[in-house]
C-alpha cells in the first residue's frame, strides 16, 4: 500500500512539473528549451535541460578556444553570460587531451582588474537571469608545440546535479579541496557558538565544523576520561565545558605553495586582494596555496614572478612523515601546559607530568628538549589519559611543521585573508603575558613597549582573536610571543644539554647542516621550512642555530618586541637544548593510515 501511494505521489508531481514546464515554454521563459525527466532521486524528481542558452566569449570575441604558442604562457579573459529568464548553473571544462607539460586553466585572482575569483578547477556558478560572470584564466604551455584548448560548457537548472560529459577533462589534477580532518577514535570535532565550544558533526554537514574558504579551520578536542562517553554520545551542538577539555587541536590540510615576487628579486609574496600596497619585507603579501591529495607531491622551486603568472608549487616537507604521505597534521592550538600548571615554571624539567593544550593556563617551561620529546611521545602509550589509539603519532613539533602553519596563515585562508584586519594588523598579534599565560593577546603585533600582561583573552573578537593564525577563534595561538618554543630541529645531530643520548628516528626531527639559511639543508636551501624564504618578514628575528647553540626556537618570548612573530626564529643560547625559563613547546599529531 505504501509503495502504491508513493508511486501515485510521484505521478502527481510529474504531472504538475510537466504542466509548469509547458506553461513556461509557452510563456517564453526559456530559449531552446527541451526537457527530459531524470529518474527519481530521493523524494524529488530532477529536471535536466536539453539545451539552455548561454553566451561564451574569449578576450571579447565569440569563441570557445584558447590558443597558446609553444613555451609560453597566456592569460585569457572568459565571460559567460546567461540571457535566460531563470537561474542556471554552468560548468567549464576542456575538450580532448593536451600535452602533459601544459597546465591549463588555473584561475587568477583579483590582483588585477578586480575580476571575481572562481574557486576550483571547474568554474561553477549560479547566475541570475541576464547576468554574466568574468574570469581570468592562465594557461602555461611548456611543451614544444602550439596548443589550442577548446572550452565546453555544461548547463542546467540550479538544482540539478551537473557532471562533465565523457569527453570533458578537468583543467588540471588539483581539485583544491582541503582533505577532511582525520579524527582518532576519542577526538571530538568542535565549533564555537559565540560563547562555548560545542560538539560539531564530524561529517561537516552544512560546513558547521570547518570551512577554509571562510577561514574556519577545523578544531578538535579530547576530554577527561570521566566525561568522554558523555560527550561522545551527546547530540550535535552540546556545549563542552573548558574544565573537561584536556587538549585542543587545529587541522592543517595537506597543500602545495609558492611565493611570488613583484620584481623578480625579492620574494615577499603577491599583493593579491589583501594588501593596499606592494609587498615588502616589513609587510609581506600573499603566499599562494592549493590543497592537494596524498597522490600529489610537487617539487617546483616554490617561487614565481607575479607578472608572468608562472607558478612553481612545492609540497612542504612537513606532510611527509618518514615513508608516509600525510593528508594533514593536527597542531596544538596553544603552547603546551602541564597537568600541574601551578608547578614551578608550569611544569619544570620532568616527565612525570602529562601535557595539556588549552587557553588561560601557564605554559610548561624549564624543560629539556629530551624530556619534551619523551613526554610527548608517550601521549599515545597504551592506557593514556587522552584516549589516543596506536593510530596516532604524537610528537614534538618540528620546524618544518611550524612552517606549514605560518604559510597557511599568510595565505587567503589565514589571517592575511581576514578582511577585519588591514595594513600592519595583518601580522598575527603578540602574546605579551609576562606570566606566560596561553592564548593571550596584546591586541596588536609585537612592539617595543613594556606594556606586559594578558590584555585580551583568546576569545575576545578582533583584539583577542587577532593573535590567532586566522584572525578568528578557529586559528592557532601563541605563535608570536608568549614563550619561545623549542623545535625538534637540530644542528648536525649535536646533543648539547638536551638529555638525549642519541638523536631519534629521522622522521621526528629536522636536521640542519649550516648556520647559513641559504644552504642549511645539506648545502641547499631549506624549501618549506620558513627560514630563508621568509627571513625578516614583518621584521621578525632570523638567527639560525649553529655549533654553539644547536637547537632552533620559534616565535619569540613576550618581551622580544618587534622581533617576535610568526616568522621569527632563534637559537637556544640558554642551555643548548637544556631547561630554560622562557622556552616551551608545541605538540603535533600525525594520524597513521
Amino acid at each position: 500500500m505504501k509503495k502504491l501511494l508513493l508511486e501515485t505521489s510521484f505521478s502527481k508531481i510529474y504531472m504538475i512539473v510537466m504542466i509548469i514546464i509547458t506553461l513556461l515554454i509557452l510563456g517564453g521563459y526559456f530559449s531552446y528549451a527541451m526537457f527530459t525527466v531524470s529518474k527519481e532521486k530521493g523524494n524529488a524528481i530532477s529536471i535536466v535541460t536539453g539545451n539552455l542558452e548561454y553566451k561564451l566569449t574569449v578576450d571579447g570575441e565569440d569563441s570557445n578556444k584558447l590558443t597558446v604558442e609553444s613555451n609560453s604562457s597566456k592569460e585569457f579573459i572568459i565571460t559567460l553570460s546567461n540571457p535566460n529568464n531563470i537561474k542556471a548553473r554552468f560548468n567549464f571544462y576542456y575538450v580532448g587531451s593536451i600535452p602533459t607539460n601544459v597546465e591549463a586553466g588555473y584561475i587568477l585572482d583579483c590582483e588585477t582588474n578586480n575580476l571575481p575569483e572562481a574557486k576550483g578547477v571547474i568554474l561553477e556558478k549560479i547566475n541570475t537571469a541576464g547576468s554574466s560572470n568574468t574570469y581570468k584564466i592562465m594557461v602555461e604551455n611548456e611543451s614544444n608545440q602550439n596548443i589550442t584548448i577548446e572550452l565546453g560548457v555544461n548547463v542546467g537548472l540550479d538544482y540539478n546535479d551537473l557532471s562533465l560529459p565523457d569527453n570533458g577533462h578537468l583543467f588540471n589534477e588539483y581539485v583544491d579541496i582541503p582533505n577532511a580532518p582525520e579524527l582518532d577514535d576519542n577526538m571530538i570535532a568542535v565549533s564555537y557558538d559565540g560563547t562555548n565550544w560545542v560538539k560539531a558533526s564530524n561529517d561537516n554537514s552544512d560546513n558547521n565544523w570547518y570551512n577554509y574558504e571562510e577561514l574556519k579551520w577545523a578544531n578538535a578536542i579530547t576530554v577527561s576520561e570521566g566525561t568522554r562517553d558523555t560527550y561522545k554520545n551527546a547530540s550535535i551542538g552540546t556545549p563542552i565545558s573548558m574544565d573537561d577539555i584536556e587538549t585542543m587541536w587545529v587541522w592543517i590540510p595537506r597543500y602545495s605553495y609558492t611565493i611570488g615576487s613583484t620584481d623578480g628579486t625579492n620574494y615577499y609574496g603577491k599583493k593579491g586582494c589583501y594588501l593596499e600596497s606592494a609587498p615588502t619585507q616589513a609587510l609581506p603579501g600573499e603566499i599562494d596555496i592549493r590543497f592537494i591529495n596524498t597522490n600529489i607531491k610537487d617539487r617546483g622551486s616554490a617561487k614565481y614572478i607575479t607578472t608572468t603568472g608562472s607558478r612553481e608549487y612545492y609540497t612542504p616537507d612537513a606532510f611527509t612523515f618518514g615513508d608516509e604521505e600525510l593528508r594533514g597534521i593536527w597542531v596544538g592550538k596553544f603552547e603546551t601546559s602541564s597537568s600541574n600548571p601551578d608547578a614551578n615554571y608550569g611544569g619544570g624539567n620532568t616527565t612525570a607530568l602529562d601535557p595539556m593544550v588549552k587557553p588561560s593556563v601557564i605554559s610548561w617551561r624549564q624543560v629539556s628538549t629530551g624530556n619534551i620529546f619523551n613526554v610527548v611521545l608517550k601521549m599515545n602509550d597504551e592506557g593514556n589519559r587522552y584516549g589516543f589509539s596506536d593510530s596516532t603519532d604524537t610528537h614534538m613539533m618540528k620546524n618544518s611543521e611550524w612552517a606549514v602553519v605560518s604559510y597557511l596563515s599568510q595565505s587567503k585562508y589565514g589571517k592575511l585573508g581576514n578582511t577585519n584586519f588591514t595594513g600592519a594588523n595583518k601580522e598575527v598579534y603578540a602574546n605579551k603575558s609576562n606570566t606566560y599565560i596561553t592564548g593571550c593577546s596584546s591586541g596588536k603585533p609585537g612592539d617595543n613597549s613594556t606594556d606586559y600582561g594578558c590584555q585580551y583573552q583568546y576569545n575576545v573578537d578582533i583584539n583577542g582573536t587577532g593573535a590567532s593564525t586566522t584572525g578568528n577563534i578557529y586559528g592557532i595561538y601563541d605563535m608570536s610571543g608568549g614563550s619561545w618554543e623549542y623545535m625538534m630541529a637540530n644542528y648536525n645531530d649535536m646533543l648539547g644539554n638536551s638529555g638525549f643520548t642519541s638523536m631519534p628516528e629521522s622522521k621526528y626531527y629536522d636536521k640542519y647542516t649550516s648556520n647559513d639559511v641559504s644552504n642549511a639543508c645539506n648545502g641547499n636551501e631549506c624549501i618549506s621550512h620558513a627560514l630563508s624564504e621568509t627571513a625578516s618578514w614583518y621584521d621578525d628575528n632570523h638567527t639560525m642555530a649553529d655549533e654553539n647553540t644547536i637547537w632552533l626556537l620559534r616565535g619569540g618570548a613576550f618581551e622580544y618586541g618587534t622581533k617576535m612573530g610568526l616568522f621569527s626564529f632563534g637559537r637556544s643560547t640558554y642551555g643548548f637544548g637544556g631547561p630554560a625559563i622562557n622556552d616551551t613547546f608545541r605538540i603535533i599529531i600525525a594520524i597513521n593510515n
